[in-house]
């Protein structure tokens, strides 16, 4: 199978109930914007991030494969029979756990602090910011696009890469920058 299908020349895409949109399309931009967060995610782990971290940003890379099949599955077509392509309570649950642990090894907050700090620290607080642009596209497409699991999902994943920047950044031994 070849890697190019030329379907897309003329600026439009396929969505998994086959029906054509504009590449354009807010679902799709949505959908991108989780890309985007997953491919920052590599760039993090290749960074240099230690296994905790790394094998934690694993999962949520696999994860993201389902929040953007969810996104490209506007009459979920594909929501009842395929459940790897879903995100659950169990994994908000899960991304919280995460957060509690790592909060326990770092400093209360007591300002604003400056995203930056490690390579791997600055790269995370960077998926943080991608996410958070990738949970309003999503929000934007109205309550009735996807599941709400769906926009928990991404708001508490923001909230543990905020957290995984920071411990990033404190395993390296880089303090962090008060505002």
């Amino acid at each position: 199978m070849k890697i190019y299908t030329k379907t897309g020349d003329a600026g439009e895409t396929s969505l998994f109930d086959k029906s054509r949109v504009s590449k354009a399309d807010d679902r799709v931009d949505a959908y991108g914007e989780v890309d985007e967060l997953n491919a920052a995610l590599g760039a993090a782990r290749a960074a240099g991030l230690d296994d905790d971290l790394s094998g934690a940003i694993e999962t949520i890379q696999k994860e993201l494969f389902a929040v953007g099949a969810r996104l490209a599955d506007p009459t979920r077509r594909i929501a009842g029979r395929v459940t790897k392509a879903a995100v659950q309570e169990s994994d908000v649950e899960r991304l919280e756990q995460t957060i509690d642990r790592l909060e326990e090894e770092l400093e209360p907050l007591r300002r604003f602090i400056l995203p930056g700090g490690s390579l791997p620290g600055a790269l995370l607080h960077v998926c943080r910011t991608i996410c958070r642009r990738a949970e309003r596209r999503v929000v934007g497409l109205g309550a009735d696009a996807v599941e709400p699991i769906v926009i928990v999902y991404l708001n508490r994943l923001s909230d543990l890469l905020f957290v995984m920047a920071r411990a990033a950044n404190r395993r390296a031994g880089v303090a962090e920058t008060e505002w």
